[in-house]
């Protein structure tokens, strides 16, 4: 059987078979250019073509490999020529590695001294001191308390004090002298033994005299005693630093004695509708308080070493006033106690002890810098004996009413004698006094050297 012939005749191509019959053969010689290399045998004489992007076998080729991370970023490079070898890039020689410099501190407020600052605005101060304790004592004079010096980076004001004393430039021999200043004490213990020798001779001869001689003789141991007196303030404890008083503190002082020796007879004399004649004078109670000067000298410079030992004991001011207050209150006690021991001979009664009292504390708060309180108080207990006298007279007027401003004074010496006026007048002055001088004379200010 024969088969199907082979067709004789040309048929329809299709698309494909045009292109493949249009395609040279890959093993074609290929006509090239005479350059002058000769071509190793066996080389290819063709590049085969590249595969379309749409060829299937390429995108199965693409699914099966993996996918590849991107190449990292390189420097460009320069592109060499086809003739001539890719030039290896430039390599930068590597810098020796500097280390970064250490950062700038911040500036820190509040890095000044401020010690320095408070010693310029306190030099005077400073350079007047004869030690710490003064400092310290000008300081809180000024307002300065253990709070404020933690702000100059001191726990309290006596540390702060002796910074500032110690930043001073001093001479030698003004140290040598702060140190070894000696205290004159022979002076004023002679002093103040003064006033009480003068009275004992004027009360001598008050009791060996008669008559007109007996007056001269009063008013010649007035003036003495008045001399000596003036005489004993001036000098050692006693005496106000600069001269700081208030004068008329003197007047209010002299009143109050002379009442202390004739006071309760003329105010009996007034009760009972007198005075009809030189009323009775007392002039025990002056002597006893003459003599009581020299106590209460020794007793003021006790109190004045004692504080000042406080001081350099204590480390802040708190503690310092709670070791002082007990210090005045013994103070007190000690001088009343010879006062009543000096007064007990002479037959003076308690009204004598409290202006004893009273004047001693209106002397330490004037020596200790409070010289216009003091003055104030001694006014005051004048002023309530001249209105116990007053009010007594002034109820004589034939005015309605009036009889009953002497009620509260006659009630009083019905009830315990004359002596009751001066003694509640100068007792409660004296406690007033004292009550103030617990908290001015607790405080450094009060006990700088004069």
């Amino acid at each position: 059987m024969r088969g199907p012939a082979a067709p004789t005749s040309p048929g329809a191509r299709d698309a494909r078979a045009e292109v493949l019959l249009g395609t040279p053969a890959l093993t074609a010689a290929v006509e090239e250019p005479p350059s002058g290399i000769v071509r190793a045998p066996g080389a290819a004489t063709a590049t085969p073509p590249r595969p379309h992007p749409t060829d299937p076998a390429l995108q199965e080729n693409r699914e099966e490999r993996p996918a590849e991370p991107p190449p990292a970023h390189e420097p460009p490079m320069d592109r060499a020529t086809p003739s001539t070898p890719p030039t290896p890039p430039a390599v930068k020689p590597e810098a020796p590695a500097v280390k970064p410099a250490p950062p700038a501190p911040r500036p820190r407020h509040g890095t000044a001294d401020p010690v320095k600052v408070l010693l310029h605005r306190h030099r005077e101060l400073c350079e007047r001191a004869v030690d710490p304790l003064e400092v310290a004592a000008g300081l809180e004079a000024q307002g300065f308390t253990d709070r404020t010096a933690a702000r100059y980076r001191h726990r309290d004001v006596f540390s702060l004090a002796e910074e500032l004393y110690a930043r001073v430039p001093r001479r030698p021999e003004e140290v040598r002298v702060a140190e070894d200043r000696p205290e004159p004490v022979a002076p004023w213990a002679l002093a103040v033994l003064a006033p009480g020798a003068v009275a004992a001779l004027a009360w001598l001869g008050l009791a060996l005299t008669h008559g007109p001689v007996r007056a001269a003789v009063g008013a010649a141991g007035a003036l003495a005693l008045g001399g000596a007196l003036f005489l004993a303030v001036r000098h050692g404890p006693l005496r106000a630093p600069g001269g700081r008083t208030v004068p008329a503190a003197r007047l209010w002082a002299l009143w109050l004695l002379a009442y202390a020796v004739g006071g309760d007879g003329l105010l009996a004399e007034v009760l009972t509708g007198g005075p009809d004649d030189l009323w009775e004078l007392t002039p025990g109670p002056l002597l006893g308080l003459a003599l009581a000067v020299a106590p209460a000298a020794w007793c003021a410079h006790l109190f004045a070493r004692r504080a000042r030992r406080r001081i350099a004991d204590s480390r802040g001011l708190a503690d310092f006033a709670a070791a002082v207050r007990p210090l005045l209150l013994g103070t007190v006690s000690l001088q009343l106690l010879a006062l009543a021991a000096l007064l007990l001979p002479t037959g003076a009664g308690p009204g004598a002890l409290a202006l004893g009292a009273l004047l001693l504390l209106a002397r330490l708060l004037t020596v200790h810098g409070h010289p216009e309180t003091a003055s104030a108080a001694l006014a005051a207990a004048c002023a309530a004996e001249v209105l116990a006298l007053a009010s007594v007279l002034s109820s004589r007027l034939p005015v309605p009413g009036f009889d009953a401003l002497a009620v509260p004074v006659r009630a009083v010496t019905d009830a315990w004698g004359p002596g009751a006026v001066p003694t509640l007048v100068c007792g409660a002055a004296a406690l007033g006094l004292l009550a103030h001088a617990t908290g001015s004379l607790a405080r450094a200010s009060a006990h700088t050297t004069p």
